[in-house]
């Protein structure tokens, strides 16, 4: 967790005030006991008004000075730890920012979701604490010690027989209830990540009324989470009913020894009132200092959970030298290139050469799992490849820095995503600063205009979270027009189609072609009758091209190809 603390260095002068006000506060608590002590036996005992008086305002302005130092350290601790838990939440989203999909694939969303939220506000909030506590609970009970010692040392030998027992009680409890604090945030990350497949999948889980299963499998999640938690509450829960225990029973001694030693002569009643509230002090410093010691550790664990995020080290850097390209633009080429997903024993694609040119269109197709779009996903470097070189201009994609690569390509994912925000925003995500005019004409082109128009607001129309107010080939046709208003160098287009129906697909093939003369397009499709009119079909099979021309060429050389094309159309339609 101290390695975390290195975010605090922008409020040094802040932390510096927080623990001198809480000094103040606690030498102002431990003198107040001795001052009415004071009171006790010299103005009471001694009848004498106006010491009482004097001795009690004083006692009221230490207590109002305590009062204020006590209500500033707050604000400022308080302020201290909201802006350190901020600058963390901030680092670690830009951290996460630069992670290539591997990285996301070791982690997973759900567990990135609550390192990044209930993991910070546990490190968070612990922080409040020890700004108030580490310095307050050893002052207060170092002081409390000093100065019940010096109403009377006798009697201080029971405060000795009581710390090592509640410090005892306090180090059993915490040992078996701190390795569960661990637990409980895995089986958190569980619960979210059933939580978050239940929420996005929920259509799919409708339509196969399957509601009940996953009920289950939350509650599962749920109940486990729920039993780990009472178990740890149940452990922690004991603690204070001991140490108030033991503090009852100390009190009982002290004013029982404390009865002796006044009818004895040897000590007097304010002293004893006054090392009533030293020793009550001293078990309250105790307990602050067990409180922290129970959340120090679940900090920690929350502590070393961020401190993987931020330690990770993306396996996709920009070069310290990027380069120009010296071709002619938009020029795509894959030289044997060979990828393999982390830990799996086969490559998805391997041996992959081809080019694709400005001014043709080149299409990817080939039965699930061939390979379609792993070999997308090396353009804009979503993975490095394994061996090979993918070249955009002549350049390694690897000697481009992600902002130049990713700036040459429009990317429209397999799966569609849309963002809160109105129709314009999204098309205006491909590009911030694209005019109105750019807008409507990017969404003429991806056929979505007409869609849109019937749309009550028409552009300035909401879109709900994950477009869930628009239908599947809506969502494709604004991610289209999204890529479109980029006006990029290379388009890629993965399975973007596969939603639309044959009338519209060939209305927006038709109008891409017009539009992407001077770009370089590659696009994957399951449907032959999208990529027959391609300049080059690409046959990927088992990872490995299997055949590359124009349809009339693969018609008669791949095998592969024939099959796709008999599955799908007639005999007229495939000639």
């Amino acid at each position: 967790m101290l390695k975390l603390f290195k975010y605090l260095s922008p409020y040094r002068l802040p932390i510096i005030l927080v623990l001198f006000l809480v000094f103040i506060q606690s030498l102002s608590d431990l003198y107040l006991p001795t001052m009415m002590a004071d009171i006790v036996d010299k103005g009471i005992v001694g009848e004498d008004i106006s010491y009482i008086w004097t001795i009690g305002g004083v006692m009221l302005l230490i207590s109002g000075v305590g009062a204020i130092c006590s209500i500033a350290a707050s604000y400022y601790s308080s302020k201290v730890a909201v802006g350190f838990g901020q600058r963390l939440r901030s680092k670690v989203f830009r951290h996460v920012q630069n992670f290539s999909l591997q990285e996301f694939d070791k982690i997973g969303t759900a567990s990135l979701i609550t390192r990044t939220t209930n993991d910070i506000n546990q490190v968070q909030q612990v922080l409040i604490m020890l700004l108030r506590m580490m310095v307050s609970a050893p002052l207060m009970c170092i002081g409390g010690i000093i100065m019940a010692v010096n109403q009377d040392a006798k009697l201080s030998l029971v405060i000795v027989v009581v710390i090592p027992i509640l410090v005892g009680a306090i180090a059993i409890i915490a040992l078996k209830g701190l390795p569960l604090f661990k637990v409980m945030q895995v089986k958190l990350d569980t619960l979210n990540r059933v939580l978050r497949e239940n929420l996005t999948g929920m259509r799919v889980i409708r339509s196969f009324n399957r509601t009940e299963h996953e009920t289950k499998r939350f509650n599962d999640a749920n109940v486990d989470l729920t039993e780990t938690a009472i178990k740890v509450n149940k452990i922690m829960a004991a603690m204070m009913p001991v140490m108030m225990l033991v503090m009852n029973f100390a009190t009982i001694a002290i004013v029982w020894f404390g009865g002796i030693r006044i009818s004895d002569g040897e000590m007097q009643v304010g002293s004893l009132m006054a090392f009533i509230q030293y020793a009550t002090q001293i078990m309250f410093s105790l307990i602050m200092l067990s409180i922290i010691f129970v959340m120090v550790p679940r900090a920690s664990a929350s502590a070393v959970r961020i401190n993987e995020v931020l330690d990770m080290v993306p396996e996709i850097n920009d070069p310290k030298q990027p380069k120009k390209g010296d071709l002619e633009q938009g020029f795509l080429k894959f030289e044997d290139v060979t990828y393999h997903y982390p830990g799996a024993e086969q490559p998805a694609i391997s041996n992959i050469s081809f080019e694709a040119r400005p001014g043709e269109t080149t299409a990817i197709i080939g039965g699930t799992g061939s390979g379609k779009s792993t070999l997308l996903s090396l353009i804009p470097r979503f993975y490095d490849v394994g061996s090979g070189r993918v070249l955009i201009d002549g350049v390694d994609v690897r000697e481009l820095t992600q902002e130049q690569l990713r700036a040459k390509i429009g990317f429209v994912p397999q799966k569609s995503v849309l963002f809160t925000g109105t129709i314009a925003d999204n098309i205006r995500y491909g590009k911030e600063d694209a005019s109105d005019e750019e807008i409507q004409r990017a969404a003429d082109i991806a056929q979505a205009t007409d869609f849109i128009s019937e749309m009550k607001d028409g552009f300035q129309s909401e879109i709900a979270q994950g477009g869930g107010n628009v239908s599947g080939g809506q969502k494709q046709r604004l991610s289209i027009a999204r890529a479109l208003v980029r006006k990029p160098e290379v388009y890629v287009f993965d399975d973007s189609f596969s939603a639309l129906d044959f009338k519209t697909d060939s209305k927006l093939r038709a109008a891409l072609k017009e539009t992407t003369t001077d770009a370089t397009v590659l696009l994957v499709a399951q449907r032959v009758s999208t990529v027959m009119d391609a300049d080059r079909i690409i046959v990927l099979d088992d990872g490995s091209i299997v055949g590359i021309g124009t349809h009339r060429e693969l018609m008669i050389t791949c095998d592969v190809y024939r099959e796709i094309v008999s599955s799908q159309l007639s005999e007229e339609e495939s000639a």
